[in-house]
């Protein structure tokens, strides 16, 4: 029997609105129905552990049966991440002293290294053939945009880095042949920044499947969150992600005896109407505020049952 491709699921929205428990409760699911499951979050502030009540980490680590997590740290990647990128400057007497070390200190402490080094560990696991489905609960929604819209900006700056390591090893070239007996300086081969851009292609095109790719807006039916959420969609469809299924969370339930409750439910009930009427192209899953925290578990599959073969 043929195994089936991989399917990835991701869950995003504005800070605040369910996200991680969605998530979560989701790879459960999965999980429960036969289904080998990894869930990952690339959100700096972890909630995966507090939401499963179990201390996660940086290592995959197996939950139950079928179900495994772990959160990807970003100070830690980033500083594999150098490790792997930037060359030992202190070995390379001849490029200090042609004031070139400062360029690789550049590459090294460059902005947004840490996001560029928590990709490169996310293109990783988005190449895994180790799982049937990989659950990614994201960053709140702009981090998560600029997370996924990262292919663009790495492929570009991959691109200068290669050029400029390319006219440094002919340069360390000549100063091999002017000094013959001289220590072998490292190498500075681009063969890590060429696998990155050809694992940044293959994302390009898993990202824009959507038979691969499920990515899912959380968001509360409160205006903040609805105009957040309209700008996810239009960001992420200019570059070709496809958003499958939009969920309002938190909606009050129904409780004739609580004025404030019936009040607050109405302005609610406005607000999804209006959820329906811009997002009437996308399939719309509505779930009710829970009384208790939904931490755990036992929880988690009650939520879950909102969710079952439905993102």
């Amino acid at each position: 029997m043929l195994k089936k491709d991989t399917r990835y699921y991701f869950f995003s929205g504005k800070g605040g609105v369910g996200k991680t428990s969605i998530a979560t409760a989701t790879a459960l699911q999965f999980a429960k129905n036969k289904n080998k499951t990894l869930i990952i979050s690339t959100d700096p502030a972890h909630s995966l552990s507090d939401s499963f009540e179990v201390k996660i980490g940086g290592e995959i680590k197996k939950l139950t049966k079928n179900l495994f997590a772990v959160e990807i740290d970003p100070e830690k990647a980033a500083e594999e991440y150098k490790k792997k990128l930037t060359p030992e400057i202190e070995k390379i007497e001849s490029l200090k002293d042609m004031g070139l070390d400062s360029v690789f200190d550049t590459v090294g402490n460059a902005p947004g290294i840490d996001e560029i080094a928590a990709f490169d560990k996310f293109l990783q696991y988005l190449n895994s053939k180790d799982y049937d489905v990989i659950v990614f609960d994201t960053a709140p929604t702009g981090h998560a945009l600029r997370f996924l819209s990262l292919p663009d900006v790495l492929d570009s700056w991959i691109g200068r880095v290669i050029k400029i390591r390319m006219k440094l090893s002919g340069v360390i070239n000549i100063f091999k042949k002017l000094l013959p007996f001289t220590e072998e300086s490292p190498s500075i081969g681009t063969e890590h920044l060429e696998e990155i851009k050809k694992r940044i292609e293959e994302a390009r095109k898993t990202l824009s499947n959507p038979d691969k790719t499920h990515y899912n807006i959380v968001m509360i039916p409160e205006e903040m969150s609805i105009a957040e959420s309209e700008r996810a969609v239009n960001t992420l469809k200019s570059y070709g992600i496809p958003v499958k299924t939009i969920i309002i969370n938190q909606i009050i339930p129904e409780n004739p005896r609580c004025d404030f409750c019936t009040e607050k439910r109405r302005l609610q009930l406005k607000r999804i109407e209006s959820i329906r009427k811009k997002f009437r192209n996308f399939k719309i899953i509505e779930i009710p505020l829970f009384k208790e925290e939904i931490k755990g578990f036992s929880a988690l599959e009650k939520l879950g049952r909102y969710l079952i073969s439905k993102p």
